[in-house]
């Protein structure tokens, strides 16, 4: 079973932050992302890498995974994900992109998709909804 939980943005939790995902706009339609190996949707998002911030992971993640070139980036949860009693953390991003060129070369992202609702075909089905949902409630929140 999966459990997902969320937290303030600036909560730090004892264990590292692995994970930044963005949920990203642009023209009004959310972006997806399909991985070249796979067949499934999912949220931009990676992991941080060493010496980077999460904040300095999602910008790099987003940009590398959308092709997306000006956007606004902000931060609104920090987020815990329980797997068979194995916790992850990372934080959950919202993105506002103004201007988006080719998906880098260096990216494992085959094609990206614009969207007005959470793909039904997704990668990680037990964790993205919760992901999109929180972004959803925090753009209805104001």
């Amino acid at each position: 079973m999966t459990e997902v939980n969320f937290y303030d943005p600036l909560f730090v939790p004892d264990s590292k932050l692995t994970y930044s995902v963005i949920s990203a706009k642009f023209d009004e339609k959310w972006i997806f992302v399909r991985h070249n190996k796979r067949l499934t949707w999912e949220i931009a998002g990676g992991h941080i890498e060493e010496g980077e911030s999460s904040f300095e992971a999602a910008g790099r993640e987003l940009m590398e995974e959308t092709g997306a070139i000006k956007f606004n980036l902000v931060c609104i949860a920090t987020y815990s994900v329980t797997i068979d009693g194995e916790t992850g953390w990372g934080r959950l991003y919202i993105a506002k992109v103004f201007e988006i060129g080719p998906i880098p070369d260096i990216s494992e992202i085959a094609e990206i998709v614009l969207s007005d609702h959470l793909p039904e075909n997704l990668t990680h089905p037990d964790i993205q909804p919760h992901l999109f949902t929180r972004t959803v409630e925090y753009l209805t929140r104001g």
